[in-house]
């Protein structure tokens, strides 16, 4: 069965459905991205968040068709602007790469070349799609775009090799790269997460400038929740391959109905507690996508499995249903009142100030 998320009846620009990436072992098959479905339009962004090795960069290299030439089985559809991006061949789907969707990878100075300067980079993505374009006209808009995100003097540093920019410049010329063809979908995975707080903050406002003027649809690939926090319209929340909770930010993040996501949330320092006030981690680790836990993925190191009874946590995966108190959120819980027991166990744990103000 797939999970079905679009919230609209009308077709949206992004509709991943029931999205599946399996990677042939020899030991047997790693089910990397295991039946993802979700829809983002224009001017909005989806923040999907989980530990590593949840599915989440596999499922968005599928969007760009970066598993092509590998031994990854991708089905399902990823539909952008209704035309599935999974049924086109090579060559068609290297017109859209770049210029309908683009991505910021992680790491900014293994993902340029540093043999050639940031500008030749750039302008090499940019005569891609714009082969009419001389080297004159190409070069005036690299610089423009190296302006537009931030890059001081880019008619000078636009000569400049990767590694004269600093991490911050460096990313900055990322992003300049994914936006240089005004791409319609812009995936960025970790864009910040090498950075320091003050850096990372400047290309959040960034991102946000930018996603105003572009009108573009935004993924962002983290494991900060304040960062989603910040910039999402929605959350998807991915363990072990499985999207286990979708929903409105503020929805989500105020009321979690999955014990993966309080997980996540308890895993957060509060910076206004006592000093000497200890981390609530998850415990365990992420199971093995070889070789998966029966039932809920989560069961294993959930701490709530008794409260359900029946052993159906062991035995029987939970589909992805809508909230009785919301039919935007959805979540992948055999819980039938996760509100109330985070309410009564979790939220005095990690806020307790908000317990006490109720």
């Amino acid at each position: 069965m797939t999970d079905q998320i679009s919230r609209s009846g009308s077709v949206p620009f992004l509709a991943v459905e029931d999205l599946k990436v399996h990677f042939p072992t020899p030991d047997g098959v790693v089910k990397a991205v295991d039946g993802v479905t979700f829809t983002l339009e224009r001017g909005q962004t989806l923040g999907i968040v989980g530990e590593s090795g949840s599915g989440k960069s596999v499922s968005s290299s599928a969007i760009l068709g970066l598993h092509r030439g590998t031994s990854a089985q991708v089905s399902g559809r990823i539909l952008l602007e209704g035309t599935d991006l999974l049924s086109l061949d090579e060559e068609t789907m290297r017109r859209h790469r770049g210029r309908n969707v683009a991505m910021i990878f992680q790491d900014p100075l293994s993902s340029m070349h540093p043999y050639y300067t940031v500008g030749n980079q750039i302008q090499e993505a940019y005569r891609v799609h714009h082969p009419e374009a001389s080297k004159k006209v190409a070069r005036q808009r690299t610089i423009d775009i190296l302006g537009r995100v931030g890059i001081p003097q880019p008619d000078r540093r636009v000569d400049d090799y990767p590694h004269q920019f600093s991490g911050g410049m460096r990313q900055r010329a990322m992003i300049a790269m994914g936006l240089v063809n005004d791409p319609g979908l812009l995936i960025a995975d970790e864009p910040t997460t090498a950075l320091d707080v003050t850096v990372q903050a400047q290309i959040l406002d960034l991102l946000q400038d930018l996603q105003r003027e572009f009108d573009s649809a935004i993924i962002m690939i983290t494991h900060d929740l304040g960062v989603v926090a910040e910039m999402a319209d929605d959350v998807l929340v991915m363990y072990a391959g499985k999207g286990v909770e979708h929903g409105p930010t503020k929805e989500l993040l105020t009321h979690p109905e999955m014990p993966y996501t309080w997980g996540l949330l308890s895993s957060v320092p509060d910076v206004t507690a006592d000093t000497s006030a200890k981390l609530i981690p998850i415990p365990g680790s992420p199971p093995s996508l070889l070789n998966p836990p029966s039932g809920c993925s989560f069961h294993p190191r959930c701490a709530f499995t008794e409260k359900v009874g029946s052993n159906l946590c062991r035995t029987e995966v939970p589909l992805l249903l809508p909230s009785a108190r919301n039919p935007e959120h959805l979540k992948r819980c055999h819980l039938a009142n996760p509100d109330e027991i985070y309410e009564a166990e979790i939220l005095p744990e990690i806020a307790p100030d908000l317990v006490e103000d109720k």
